[in-house]
């Protein structure tokens, strides 16, 4: 299946689920507005997480009286009917996010996904110390592969656990964070399967296609963040996202 492949697949069951709630049809609105750093992410005690830098915008759908986010490099607002989600065409980073952030808002409203708004301040910290915690708990001392660098939690797992960082930032790729050389997420999947015992993978793998190689893992895989939320829910993904609301 080609990376595209799989969210046309998503937006199928979505589809589907948006019909058996007789939603369809609905004149309800799906809008969509670009967060400032601040609303996204307040001050979380550093200025190394990806948004800070530009790289990337939090855009965040309102859907009654629910709202979804999604991680995107191509932010703008949107606005549209229910049943245009269900069938827009899902060709760029900004059309992806658009389809992932109202999908994330729609599950939200109807119970089926939770915890779609990205945590603040202190609490992605909270996260990586519960993430570390949970791990070696259920698993020991594994080798981990992360996918996506998210700064609180490579600080803090580099420190207890042996970890591979993988990102498709160049400006990260190929320098020495936390102890630990950043290596080009685009990488031999099988090479990496090999060496790690789990993968931790954004969940932002879902807006740009990506996800398609991780799913094909055969070691356990954790996704990490709210963008993933409703993808998470709709095909039975495990999911780490405990300090989001």
């Amino acid at each position: 299946m080609e990376q595209n492949g799989c969210l046309v697949e998503l937006q199928k069951v979505f589809k589907e689920l948006v019909s058996k709630n007789e939603l369809d049809e609905r004149s309800i609105g799906v809008t969509c507005s670009v967060l400032t750093t601040q609303e996204a992410i307040g001050n979380p005690g550093r200025k190394d997480f990806p948004i800070q830098k530009g790289k990337e915008k939090l855009i965040q759908a309102c859907f009654g009286c629910s709202r979804g986010q999604a991680f995107t490099d191509m932010p703008n607002t949107y606005s549209g009917k229910l049943k245009e989600l269900t069938t827009m065409p899902l060709e760029t980073n900004f059309d992806r996010a658009v389809f992932i952030s109202g999908m994330n808002a729609v599950l939200r409203e109807l119970e089926i996904a939770d915890h779609t708004i990205h945590c603040k301040d202190d609490e992605p910290k909270k996260c990586s110390l519960e993430l570390a915690e949970m791990i070696e708990k259920e698993y020991g001392k594994p080798k981990i592969a992360l996918f996506g660098l998210q700064p609180a939690m490579a600080e803090v797992l580099s420190g207890q656990f042996p970890l591979r960082v993988f990102d498709l930032d160049e400006d990260n790729i190929g320098k020495e964070k936390y102890g630990i050389m950043i290596e080009n997420g685009m990488c031999k999947m099988d090479e990496v399967e090999a060496w790690a015992d789990i993968f931790l993978v954004t969940g932002s793998t879902v807006c740009n296609g990506s996800i398609i190689d991780f799913l094909k893992i055969k070691k356990s895989v954790i996704y990490f963040g709210t963008t993933l939320a409703g993808a998470a829910a709709l095909l039975g993904l495990t999911r780490f996202c405990p300090q989001s609301s």
